[in-house]
């Protein structure tokens, strides 16, 4: 039998600040955008950059560690697998979304960046996951 595999890791920087809803049902959904760069130089020596955006969400748990400890410009590592979402606007637009359904979250860079200003100690999280499966409340 063959088997497949949807697995993203990616390492950048928070966009915006995490926004938190909850389903019907009660279950906490965490949304936000992460940017990814990378550099190089071409044949001719000319340095190039560009930033790739992602949209991740997070669900249950992990949706919660993430609105509570996650803020723009942070640097995150998060690992998941891509999910294609598609609906119709209130227009009756054919729209169609990629977002990373996050598994995994770490924080990184310097922890004292991170929380001392906010007067918070994040020892006791470093990292979350959550195995659910999903549901959208959109």
């Amino acid at each position: 039998m063959s088997r497949g595999l949807n697995k993203v890791m990616i390492i950048g920087h928070l966009g915006r600040d995490p926004e938190m809803r909850y389903t019907p049902s009660g279950r906490p959904v965490t949304t936000f955008s992460v940017a990814v760069s990378r550099s190089w130089n071409s044949s001719d020596g000319e340095r190039h950059s560009e930033t790739e955006w992602f949209n991740v969400v997070a669900w249950g748990h992990l949706a919660e560690i993430c609105k509570k400890y996650l803020t723009k410009g942070q640097q995150v590592y998060i690992e998941g697998r891509l999910q294609t979402r598609r609906w119709e606007d209130k227009e009756g637009t054919k729209r169609t979304s990629v977002e990373v359904v996050a598994n995994e979250m770490m924080m990184l860079g310097d922890r004292r960046d991170n929380r001392q200003s906010q007067g918070e100690d994040k020892s006791d999280v470093e990292a979350g996951s959550q195995t659910d499966e999903d549901e959208f409340p959109f």
